[in-house]
Parts: C-alpha cells; sequence; structure tokens
C-alpha cells in the first residue's frame, strides 16, 4: 500500500462540514476522514447525517453530527462550540451549506421571498459559520477555512438564478477579506469554485438533455465533472500543502470559467424554464407585439 504523502495528512486534526447530509457535502466529509481527521457534520437533516457518521466510524475516524440551520446564528454558534469542546479543536472548516430556493425561475420573475432567503442560505449562512468558527481558530493560532463558492461567482451567467449567483459572487470577496484580516494570526481561508457536478441539488436540471447539452458545451473538457475530482482541491486547501496559500479561489469546473462569452441561450432552454417552474416563474418577459 503506498504510504499517504505527509502534506496532505489530516490525521489527529477536526474538520467540520456543514451541508454534509448529501451531495458535495457527503463527498468532502468522506474525504477528509479518508485523510486522517475526525470529522463534525452538520445540516439539518439529522438521520442523513447519522448515515454519513456511520461510514466514517466504519472507517475508523469519529464523526459527531451537529443538526443546524446555517440561517439561525444561534445554531451555528452551537455547532461550533460542540465541536471544539466535544472533539477539543477546529483545524478545518468547509463551508459548504448552500441552496437554491429561486430554482429556475427567469431573473425577472424571481419573487423577493426567494431571493432574499438565498441570500441567508448561502451567504449569511455562510459568513456565520466562518466568523463562529474563525473566532475559535484565531484563539488557537491556526485553521483552513474553506468556503464553497461557485463558478457562477466569478462572471456573469445568463437566466441563472440571481440570488444564488450574487451570492457566491460574494462570497469570494469574503474569502479575501477573511484572507487577509486573519492571516497575520495563522487562519488561511480560500475558497473553490465548483463548476457542474451531479448532486441532489443539480440532478433534476442536468437531467435535462438541451441543459446537459448546454454544461458539457461549455466546459473546456467537454463534460460535467466527478464529486470525486474535487477531492484533490478540497485536501490541498485543507492541509499543509497549501500552507502559502491564502485569499485564493480555485475553480474546479472544468475549464468553464476560463472562457470569454455566452453561448446563445434557444428556445428549448427557455421551454425549460417554464416546464419546471410553477406559476409562471419559468416564463421569459418579452416586448409586446406591434
Amino acid at each position: 500500500m503506498p504510504l499517504r504523502n505527509p502534506l496532505f495528512d489530516l490525521t489527529g486534526r477536526v474538520a467540520v462540514v456543514t451541508g454534509a447530509s448529501s451531495g458535495l457535502g457527503v463527498t468532502f466529509a468522506e474525504a477528509l476522514a479518508a485523510a486522517g481527521a475526525d470529522v463534525v457534520l452538520a445540516a439539518r437533516r439529522a438521520d442523513r447525517l447519522r448515515e454519513v457518521a456511520t461510514r466514517i466510524e466504519e472507517g475508523g475516524r469519529r464523526a459527531l453530527t451537529v443538526p443546524c440551520d446555517v440561517t439561525d446564528p444561534d445554531q451555528v454558534e452551537a455547532l461550533a462550540e460542540r465541536a471544539a469542546s466535544e472533539l477539543g479543536r477546529i483545524d478545518v472548516l468547509v463551508a459548504n451549506a448552500g441552496a437554491v430556493p429561486e430554482g429556475f425561475a427567469l431573473p425577472e420573475r424571481v419573487p423577493h421571498e426567494l431571493f432574499e432567503r438565498s441570500v441567508r442560505v448561502n451567504l449569511i449562512g455562510t459568513w456565520s459559520t466562518c466568523q463562529a468558527v474563525g473566532r475559535r481558530m484565531l484563539a488557537a493560532g491556526s485553521g483552513s477555512i474553506i468556503v464553497v463558492s461557485s463558478y457562477t461567482g466569478l462572471a456573469g451567467v445568463p437566466h441563472f438564478p440571481p440570488a444564488y449567483q450574487a451570492s457566491k459572487a460574494a462570497l469570494l470577496n469574503i474569502t479575501q477579506q477573511l484572507a487577509v484580516s486573519w492571516g497575520d494570526r495563522g487562519v488561511r481561508v480560500n475558497a473553490l469554485a465548483p463548476g457542474w457536478f451531479p448532486s441532489e441539488m443539480t440532478d433534476a436540471v442536468m437531467a435535462a438533455p438541451a441543459f446537459r447539452a448546454r454544461i458539457d458545451s461549455q466546459a473546456a473538457l467537454g463534460r460535467a465533472g466527478d464529486p470525486q475530482e474535487l477531492v484533490g482541491p478540497l485536501l490541498l486547501l485543507a492541509s499543509d500543502a497549501s500552507s502559502y496559500m491564502t485569499g485564493a479561489v480555485v475553480a474546479v469546473d472544468g475549464g468553464t470559467s476560463a472562457s470569454v462569452g455566452a453561448a446563445p441561450y434557444g428556445e428549448e432552454l427557455f421551454g425549460l424554464h417554464a416546464a419546471v417552474m410553477p406559476a409562471g416563474l419559468g416564463e421569459r418577459l418579452v416586448p409586446a407585439s406591434g
């Protein structure tokens, strides 16, 4: 069996992962455990967290489950306190919890309450998590925070959920702001910007042939990603392998964000919006004829 590279070894460290009950959060949690970390799993669905914890414990690592809604600052603070008190420290945070409340609604149709909800989960929830865990890392004099943003935060993506996209862009600025604010006390803050990966959040959209063709055609590598292709970048940022990296944004998107310009958006894609969104939220507003 090949020896584990010590640069990526997380043995003896404690990692907190939010949004750990499904999708990429599960991939992140299991990858950190495989690298030697004990893992604190946080999400709203306690039963799903327990399933992930069981697999991690069967692999020989400790797993603590903490039901948590990141839109509630009190629950986030309780998460950080339990992680630090029950496992003794927090070395890594993967701020991954996210949602797309707007669904496939077109920008001109997004209701205010859905826009606000998206910002509360994706931006305010991530900020609260970074702050609560960051305070404990600062007191300890070390830590690595990984903010999970999106390639959509790097530039405008046409007809994409606007609040989700705006909040993911804001997370990149928060990553840089915290990096330059906390680096002098040993806390590094970097961001992952994934492209399209199969997950509970994306499966329905990626199953639509027209949209999947668009995803594949926009990526330089010609395809969507496999969740395991995020493990290497994750472990880089979580471990000592990135000891001189902070404030960085690592795009893992098959080259999608490397291109300039947006591909045309055809009528079949607009039809998909209309088909999947209720109450006309997917109907495009067009000028009146005549």
